[in-house]
């Protein structure tokens, strides 16, 4: 798998029947190492242990219902009240952020409200900070630090 933009870290890769497998220490099991796996590895790596995110405060790969159709996220990080702090959308290296990638993780939070979202593909980060109250998003020059 490609470098990616985050620190390094150690992860735990098996083979198994011709195909690669990392353990994901939310879900406590191995998976598929695809693309957009290995992105979100990294990116679970850097919330918890460079940004300090309680991994018992984060969540992977739930269903949500957006306009009664079934959706997936990737990584939702809660607040100790059961709000929701982070929202996160990843995508695949060779998967370019665009105007659909912003839909995707909007329409998403129209149903879960979270504080901030996060969409990368590994290589780009863009995160914002919302303001649901204006009906309002502000882009971070960086992801923020878990602070509660």
């Amino acid at each position: 798998m490609q470098p990616l933009n985050f620190p390094k870290y150690s992860f735990r890769i098996k083979n198994s029947q011709n195909r690669q497998y990392i353990f994901d220490g939310i879900r406590k099991k191995f998976v598929v190492l695809q693309p957009e796996e290995w992105v979100r590895q990294h990116l679970l790596h850097f919330l918890i242990f460079t940004k300090n995110f309680p991994k018992s405060l984060v969540n992977v790969e739930k269903q949500l219902k957006v306009n009664s159709l079934k959706k997936r996220y990737d990584v939702v990080v809660f607040n100790p009240d059961g709000s929701i702090f982070l929202l996160v959308e990843c995508k695949a290296p060779e998967i370019k952020i665009d105007q659909s990638t912003f839909d995707q993780i909007a329409r998403y939070n129209y149903q879960l409200k979270a504080n901030y979202l996060l969409v990368t593909n590994g290589l780009e980060h863009y995160c914002c900070e919302m303001d649901h109250e204006h009906e309002k998003y502000r882009f971070l020059e960086d992801i923020p630090d878990f602070s509660r």
